[in-house]
C-alpha cells in the first residue's frame, strides 16, 4: 500500500453486461473520491451523489476491493463468530463504535467539510477491520477492558488517518499501531487469575 499507492487502490469498475466489461476501465474508491473532494473544498453534500448509495455499498453493487464490499456479508460473518463464541462482542463494538462517535463529533461541527458517520462506518475497510481482523487472538488484548481500550484505539487512529493523513483509508495502519500496544495492554489490565486468593488484614 505505501510502496504502491495507486496499483493498489485503483479497482475495475463493474459492468452490467458480461461482454461489455473491461478490465482496463477503473475507478477511484469512494474513500478518495471524498477525501479528494473535500480537499478540494467542495461540501460532503455535493460529493455523495458521486459515489454509491449505502444500499449499494450494503448489497456489494459498487467498485472497490473485497474487503470494502458487502456489508450484508460482514454482517453474517460477525452473527456467525458471535453464535459460535469465536470471538466476544467488545473489540467489533470499539471499533465501530468509537469510528461513529467521533465522526458523529466532526460532522455536528461542521457537516460541510466532514463526512457523516455512517459514510465512515460503511464505506471502506472498517466493517472487515473490526470484525475479522482486530479480533485476531495472538495479538488483541485478553481482559474485556483492554479489549474495549484497543478497540477504541483503533477507531481513534482510523479516524485520524482518513481525516488528516495522506492515506483515505487508515483501518489496517490502526489495527497494526494498536497490536504493537497489546503487552503493554495485557501487562497493566490483566484479568484477575482464578482462584486467587485476596489479603486480608486481621482485626
Amino acid at each position: 500500500m505505501i510502496s504502491f499507492p495507486v496499483q493498489m487502490t485503483s479497482w475495475p469498475v463493474p459492468v452490467v453486461s458480461r461482454t461489455s466489461y473491461l478490465d482496463a476501465t477503473t475507478g477511484a474508491t469512494p474513500l478518495s473520491i471524498i477525501k479528494e473532494g473535500l480537499g478540494s473544498g467542495k461540501p460532503f453534500s455535493e460529493l455523495i451523489t458521486e459515489i454509491p448509495s449505502y444500499l449499494d455499498l450494503f448489497r456489494g453493487f459498487m467498485e472497490a476491493s473485497v474487503g470494502e464490499i458487502t456489508g450484508f456479508a460482514f454482517f453474517i460473518g460477525l452473527v456467525y463468530m458471535l453464535v459460535k463464541k469465536i470471538i466476544t462482542w467488545h473489540i467489533p463494538v470499539a471499533v465501530v463504535g468509537s469510528v461513529a462517535i467521533f465522526t458523529g463529533i466532526l460532522y455536528l461541527i461542521d457537516p460541510t467539510t466532514n463526512a457523516t458517520p455512517m459514510f465512515h462506518v460503511l464505506y471502506g475497510g472498517l466493517l472487515l477491520g473490526a470484525f475479522f481482523m482486530a479480533t485476531d487472538y495472538s495479538s488483541s488484548p485478553m481482559s474485556v477492558n483492554g479489549m474495549l481500550l484497543y478497540g477504541v484505539g483503533i477507531g481513534v487512529i482510523t479516524v485520524s488517518i482518513r481525516i488528516y493523513g495522506a492515506y483515505p483509508e487508515g483501518i489496517a495502519f490502526a489495527i497494526l499501531i494498536m497490536n504493537a500496544f497489546t503487552p503493554l495492554i495485557d501487562k497493566y489490565m490483566k484479568p484477575k487469575r482464578f482462584g486467587e486468593k485476596v489479603a486480608t488484614q486481621k482485626a
